[in-house]
């Protein structure tokens, strides 16, 4: 139940957060460009477009592992270029940019739990390792 609250929930954010990143794109492409990125108006749409599609598909339930890995992917960009508090003079404007950026930091964090949430169900590694065990004492059941 847990699960079906709080993946919807995690979607949306990034939802908004990536149509908040289309809406105030020049800032954005401006604190790439002073990172060094090549071409930061491709990498800032990339970006919003990966957060509103993953987004999306986490909140509707669909590819919810893949999509919280493309999000969590996305995360560490959109926190440099969106929160900056190390660059910013003002001590308020660095107080709310530090406070943005530890949150992004947080939804990071709830993001990799949603990458290994397997919904209770096995996962791939372990199933196959369940399988290989099961075919090995088959074969040596058989061995005369």
């Amino acid at each position: 139940m847990l699960r079906r609250l709080a993946r919807p929930l995690l979607g949306v954010t990034f939802v908004a957060t990536g149509t908040d990143a289309l809406r105030d794109k020049d800032r954005r492409q401006r604190k790439a460009a002073a990172l060094g990125v090549g071409d930061p108006q491709a990498v800032t749409r990339a970006l919003a477009g990966t957060q509103i599609g993953a987004g999306a598909l986490l909140a509707l339930g669909r590819f919810p592992r893949l999509a919280s890995l493309a999000l969590a992917a996305t995360v560490v960009p959109d926190a440099l270029t969106g929160h900056a508090f190390w660059s910013e003079d003002d001590k308020q404007d660095r107080q709310v940019q530090r406070g943005l950026f530890v949150r992004d930091l947080g939804l990071l964090g709830g993001l990799l739990v949603s990458v290994a949430d397997t919904g209770g169900r096995e996962s791939v590694p372990h199933r196959a390792k369940r399988t290989a065990r099961k075919a090995s004492r088959k074969a040596a059941k058989q061995l005369p």
